[in-house]
């Protein structure tokens, strides 16, 4: 983990220098303070001869200068500290976003979208003042307490030895706390994580909440979910807050030791006033500084459960990336499938797809029809390869997926999801995602072709309107034109509809399917639907049951011979039903 976060240090490397640099110059110069005391009350105020004021002023104004210089020294401290923090905070920021773009969707099937929320908001920002403490106290406190035991050694061993024995006993109790409180903050972020969660699926259909009256459910859920949170933080809190009394004890027992051994001491002349005095002065050093590392233990151990779950983002590798040596010329639009076998995971008992065999010819138009959860997504997910196959292949342009350049391939395969997403920013951003530099005129074009055009003019601002976030301003049909003029603009080889006309009418879908047909015959067009309408006009059909094809065909033949295809055609047409529903004998 330590390596893992060190490698995004990059950048501010000096700025880390800096600070404990600054830090160290600032605790010499308080160091230097308590044995200029020791020597103006011994040598100036209790000289033999009389008060030596020339000694006394002298001794002021070092010790006036030595404090300038540890004031100038911890603000600069703070100054190079704040900047090296923040940047490495950003740094982390820029590369779990950056690893999160190159994820397959296996990877990000691993990771919850609020997880990962949570891990570059709240434990960044942990991990950021973990290492601000690190800069500037973690080699503050320990350099500050090594001198100040050194010089009271140097002092008066005896009297030194007490120091010892605090500092020994408060190292075994945090060694203890950091133990105990390292189990409770790992599963506190896992508890962000289910708040995130709630908050984000409550926002996103905060309108199916309201309709179905279910407010006092979620504001219940959302209770429990913080009541949880709660109690994960009140257990390491407590354990925590166990360590301030145990440390002011401990101070006061030392002060109160070293004040009964110190007096007897200067009784018996083996101690001065102005030793006494900067010993009691380095005591309140020591103890201040052992709080000071009790506080970063304490930090230390909150962000090294960030820290771990930040790693675990960095650490994980794109299931799918580039061959060494990709191929980046895609000849055509046909598809072929070799004995495909796939699962979504390797401890998957049955395969989502078995033993599939299918070749498409470029530019055809493949309808593929099935019930819900016959894995029709699963199937079109490869040719772009969204997923990688388990077994068999899968070839676009005669080649093997795996050997294309990602890039190539899939701005070669443009896929319509069964989730439509629009992006803040006006209608002419979304469809530039497509094509960024596709020219307004290009974008009226492909709009005509998915039928969006009409409806876009109607608005007041034309292709200028802003879309809200997630597009709550746009209906379910608009925004699914707009997603097809979108894939249009990357002028594909293959274009995928995943079930992508279900909110748009039937002779809306009809001029989408026909425009197709006269404008872009070259390219390879699979439609998954639900709907016989939407593909009974297709060159060939693939009829899909329990991840397996069933029967491949066109309408008539499959009405002749595939028992699925005509059930559903008899009950869509005539018993008013839908593919998961079969027509009345």
């Amino acid at each position: 983990m330590v390596k893992t976060l060190a490698k995004h240090i990059k950048g501010f490397g000096r700025a880390s220098v800096a600070t404990p640099v600054y830090m160290i110059l600032e605790v010499i110069m308080e160091m230097l303070i308590p044995l200029l005391i020791s020597s103006m009350i011994d040598s100036g105020i209790q000289n033999p001869d009389g008060p030596d004021m020339g000694h006394i002023v002298l001794t002021g104004g070092l010790m006036l200068l030595c404090a300038l210089v540890a004031l100038f020294g911890g603000a600069m401290g703070g100054v190079f500290g704040a900047k090296a923090s923040a940047g490495f905070a950003r740094n982390l920021r820029l590369a779990m976003f950056q690893n999160i773009q190159t994820f397959s969707f296996a990877n990000i099937d691993k990771f919850s979208t609020a997880g990962l929320v949570t891990r570059m908001t709240t434990d960044v920002t942990n991990v950021q003042n973990a290492y601000q403490m690190i800069l500037r106290i973690c080699f503050r406190a320990p350099v500050s307490l090594i001198v100040a035991m050194t010089i009271t050694m140097l002092i008066n061993a005896e009297l030194a030895s007490i120091y010892f024995i605090a500092v020994v006993f408060l190292g075994i109790v945090m060694f203890f706390l950091v133990r105990k409180t390292h189990k409770y903050f790992m599963q506190v972020f896992e508890k962000y994580d289910e708040l995130n969660a709630g908050v984000q699926e409550n926002v996103n259909s905060i309108r199916v909440v309201k309709a179905f009256v279910r407010e006092h459910h979620e504001i219940t859920k959302f209770e429990r979910a913080t009541l949880n949170l709660y109690t994960l933080f009140v257990k390491a809190e407590k354990l925590m807050v166990s360590v301030s009394p145990l440390m002011m004890i401990t101070i006061y027992a030392s002060i109160i030791a070293i004040s009964w051994f110190g007096a007897n001491m200067i009784v018996g002349g083996s101690l001065t006033t102005g030793e006494l005095t900067s010993m009691l002065a380095y005591c309140m050093n020591i103890l201040m500084n052992l709080m000071m590392i009790a506080f970063i233990f304490i930090m230390l151990t909150m962000s090294m459960a960030s820290g771990q779950r930040i790693a675990q983002v960095l650490n994980e590798e794109a299931t799918i990336r580039n061959p060494e040596n990709p191929d980046y010329d895609v000849p055509d639009g046909s598809i072929d499938f070799e004995n495909v076998f796939f699962s979504y995971s390797e401890k998957s008992e049955k395969p989502v797809l078995s033993n599939i065999n299918l070749h498409i010819k470029s530019g055809e138009t493949v309808g593929i029809l099935g019930g819900t959860g016959s894995s029709k997504t699963s199937l079109v997910n490869l040719i772009g390869r969204l997923y990688d196959v388990s077994e068999g292949c899968v070839k676009v342009g005669g080649k093997d997926v795996r050997s294309y350049d990602l890039e190539t391939l899939r701005d070669k395969v443009s896929v319509v999801l069964q989730k439509n997403v629009l992006f803040s920013g006006t209608i002419l951003d979304n469809l530039r995602w497509g094509n960024e530099n596709a020219t307004e005129e290009e974008c009226i074009a492909a709009c005509r072709l998915a039928c969006a055009d009409d409806f876009i003019r109607d608005f007041p601002d034309g292709y200028n309107t802003k879309i809200e976030q997630g597009g709550s301003n746009v209906s379910g049909g608009q925004k699914q034109r707009i997603c097809i003029a979108r894939a249009l603009l990357k002028k594909p080889l293959i274009l995928i509809l995943d079930d992508s006309t279900s909110a748009v009418d039937t002779a809306t879908d009809a001029k989408i399917r026909k425009a197709f047909s006269e404008e872009i015959p070259d390219t390879t067009k699979l439609i998954i639907s639900q709907r016989v309408s939407s593909v009974e006009n297709a060159d060939r059909i693939v009829v899909m049951e329990n991840g397996e094809i069933n029967a491949v065909g066109t309408h008539d033949e499959l009405m002749k011979f595939c028992k699925i295809y005509s059930e559903t055609y008899i009950a869509q047409t005539v018993g008013n039903g839908d593919f998961d529903k079969k027509g009345e004998k």
